[in-house]
């Protein structure tokens, strides 16, 4: 170890206290801090930094450059309700011709959700008990079958794992565990994203540990990066990929490469794609997919005026209502541009975070308030880059419900995220003839009231394996013009064993 030559250098770049506690460290915490420090590129660090906070002292609003999305590049499920067969059947013969992938962008820990394993492995409280990875992966066995009903050919789903170094390890060691959940093991692909130093406020790297400097994952915009420094994109190619439907790991309503999706963009031409839903309220703190100065991208709702967030069209709807909930379409000619010719033009986002750091006497401290930042880049800020883009508008209570907090916060909780399968659920149901009803017959209806005696049982408790149906598709046998008493679970042992229970069928132990 050359120490010499490292104090030079980290003198240079302004970053010298990295060595203050060096004769206080072991020989193996001296090897491990010098590794640690040769592993970054400090004038890197730098520039981010600098680029960084130049952009919040930048900030300006940009009301007056913002244009919504144009209505040709511009898809609803509710307004498109004619063409989303045709769109989903593009969607499934790409599929099956195994042109399609997944990718999840699992980085993030479940510090929010109050817990210390990776989201993907958290369960909600769902009759069946699966988890997020489950509920995702049997979505992609499901749609590989609906791909080979509707062709006959036998495209397989890739799922690729955008993981960090906290949650790569426990991550794989579940889907193991689980065995791939009915997935073959080749085709779910973990890779890692790029572990970038924490830095105080005025740019200098904190130091977890005397001897350990502290990191955080990039952003899920790291993807970009991690996609060409693991080979992911040779591997895509390899496999003759070309299609990627882009998520987060926490929507537990997420729809696993979505053919009406996927058909939609291919019939614009798109070589980027966003799936939104529309803003609930002006003020909702969600982001909107739009245009500004000619460029497509996500504008956060802190960097408009009330005047524009409030701003209709002359139906009613607000002007800039597409809000962003990172669900995104890509094509791998796309991707690959970017890897190769755009990825060093993102700037890095500023995430300001209570930070443990060591002190001046070499003491470990937590911080109560916000002493520091760490820099991210969003998966969506790529959207610059397509000249041929399209937008998507879903049902928010059919596809987007986050798993972001523990239950003490008010939305984005287990609880919400649970209640908003059981309703869909309860929904598929109804739309397939069934009908709910209570012990005693009386039947519930579609949006049953809420009383305070019941908010226990609010809302019904209805769960469908994804293995059974994917989005409601296939349920007509089982369910029309039957009864269920709740809780029902409907698995895909129904269809094995289905026979005529008569007029009601209890199908909670099926």
């Amino acid at each position: 170890m050359d120490i010499a030559k490292l104090k030079e250098e980290i003198e240079t770049h302004g970053q010298s206290h990295l060595l203050k506690f060096w004769e206080d460290l072991t020989p193996e915490q001296q090897k491990f801090l010098y590794e640690d420090i040769k592993s970054i590129d400090l004038a890197e660090i730098n520039r981010f930094y600098k680029a960084a906070t130049d952009s919040i002292q930048n900030t300006e609003l940009i009301d007056d450059s913002m244009e919504h999305i144009p209505s040709e590049q511009f898809g609803s499920v509710t307004r498109d309700g004619k063409k989303i067969s045709m769109w989903a059947e593009e969607g499934l013969k790409r599929i099956s011709l195994g042109k399609v992938c997944v990718l999840l962008l699992a980085g993030g820990q479940g510090t929010r959700l109050g817990v210390k394993y990776p989201k993907g492995m958290y369960d909600v409280g769902l009759p069946s008990k699966k988890t997020l990875y489950q509920l995702q992966a049997e979505r992609i066995l499901k749609l590989q079958r609906l791909a080979n009903q509707k062709t006959g050919n036998n495209g397989e789903v890739p799922w690729y794992i955008m993981t960090s170094e906290h949650t790569l390890k426990p991550t794989k060691e579940f889907f193991e565990k689980h065995d791939y959940f009915g997935l073959k093991k080749e085709n779910v692909i973990m890779f890692e994203q790029q572990m970038l130093p924490c830095l105080s406020n005025d740019g200098k790297i904190i130091m977890d540990e005397k001897w350990k400097i502290a990191r955080a994952p990039d952003g899920n915009g790291g993807l970009y990066r991690a996609l060409g420094k693991c080979k992911i994109i040779e591997d895509m190619e390899r496999r003759g990929i070309k299609y990627l439907h882009v998520y987060c790991v926490d929507n537990i309503l997420v729809k696993m490469a979505d053919p009406a999706f996927i058909g939609f963009c291919l019939s614009k031409g798109a070589n980027c794609g966003a799936k939104v839903v529309e803003k609930a309220f002006p003020t909702e703190p969600v982001g909107v997919v739009c245009k500004v100065r000619g460029k497509y991208q996500v504008v956060e709702y802190s960097e408009i005026t009330l005047k524009t967030a409030e701003k209709r069209n002359e139906d009613g709807r607000l002007t800039f209502s597409a809000g962003n909930i990172c669900n995104h379409f890509l094509t791998l000619d796309f991707v690959k541009q970017v890897v190769n010719e755009n990825e060093v033009f993102l700037r890095h986002h500023v995430a300001k975070k209570k930070i443990p750091f060591i002190d001046e006497n070499g003491e470990r401290m937590t911080p109560e308030k916000p002493n520091g930042m760490k820099l991210e880049k969003f998966v969506f800020d790529v959207f610059e880059f397509s000249s041929e883009f399209a937008v998507f508008e879903v049902l928010r209570e059919d596809e987007f419900s986050p798993l972001k907090n523990s239950n003490k916060a008010e939305k984005d909780n287990p609880t919400t995220a649970k209640h908003a399968l059981l309703s869909l659920h309860h929904r598929y149901i109804l739309n397939a003839g069934g009908m709910i009803q209570d012990p005693d017959g009386t039947l519930i209806p579609a949006i049953p009231s809420r009383k305070a005696s019941e908010a226990d049982s609010y809302p019904v408790v209805c769960e469908i394996s994804p293995l059974l149906s994917y989005a409601g598709e296939g349920l007509e046998q089982i369910c029309n013009q039957r009864k269920f008493t709740p809780p029902v679970l409907l698995t895909e042992k129904i269809l094995e064993d289905y026979e005529d229970k008569g007029e009601t069928l209890l199908c909670n132990n099926i």
